[in-house]
């Protein structure tokens, strides 16, 4: 009885399993192994699962206005994230050619260059975002590359540059300073990109 139980178990997980991999159109990885036993035991390999704590409502107006936030949350994340992700890369890349040019000079030059080339490319989609979606972008660059829109502008153009583009922020109720905390206040924004990141969202 405990040995059917256990195959019944067995035949429940490899079935759950394939279900798993062909909703994700992933290629399945599996083979048989044989225990000292005699056992002949499947292998599958899963993927990753992610849990979340569910949060509790007090109210049902209060867990519409979560699920409310939540959907328009991860709206918003799909239309910014790639952006963040962008300009990890082209920072990375600029740091990489920094390290390459003679002087002060030569810097100045380059930075003017992909100035002009960043607006060019990314002018006309990002006057496209929203308010909320502007926030979000300035809190992702910060998660993906370890410095605030403020730091990024003040390394790249300088103090006053900087100081400029943060008072223009304050303005419209943002704040280039923004930094991106997993842990508090955008706990659900960073399960949303946990989710996305493994196609899940």
């Amino acid at each position: 009885m405990w040995n059917l139980l256990k195959f019944f178990c067995l035949a429940c997980c490899c079935t759950i399993a394939a279900a798993a991999f062909a909703d994700a159109q992933q290629a399945t990885l599996a083979y048989v192994a044989v225990n000292e036993n005699g056992d002949t035991i499947p292998h599958v390999r899963l993927p990753p699962v992610y849990c979340f704590a569910r949060p509790v409502f007090k109210t049902a107006r209060q867990e519409r206005r979560y699920y409310a936030q939540y959907s328009r949350m991860a709206y918003n994340l799909k239309k910014v994230y790639p952006y963040a992700l962008l300009v990890k890369q082209k920072l990375a890349d600029m740091d990489a050619e920094f390290a390459l040019l003679p002087d002060e000079k030569a810097k100045k030059a380059y930075i003017k260059r992909m100035e002009k080339e960043l607006f060019r490319e990314f002018e006309k989609p990002l006057r496209k975002l929203t308010f909320s979606q502007g926030r979000m972008l300035i809190k992702l660059v910060d998660r993906e590359t370890g410095r605030t829109g403020y730091q990024i502008v003040k390394e790249l153009k300088g103090g006053f540059a900087a100081f400029f583009w943060q008072s223009i922020a304050l303005i419209f109720d943002s704040n280039l300073k923004m930094q991106f905390d997993a842990e508090g206040q955008d706990q659900m924004l960073n399960q949303l990109i946990i989710l996305y990141e493994n196609d899940l969202l």
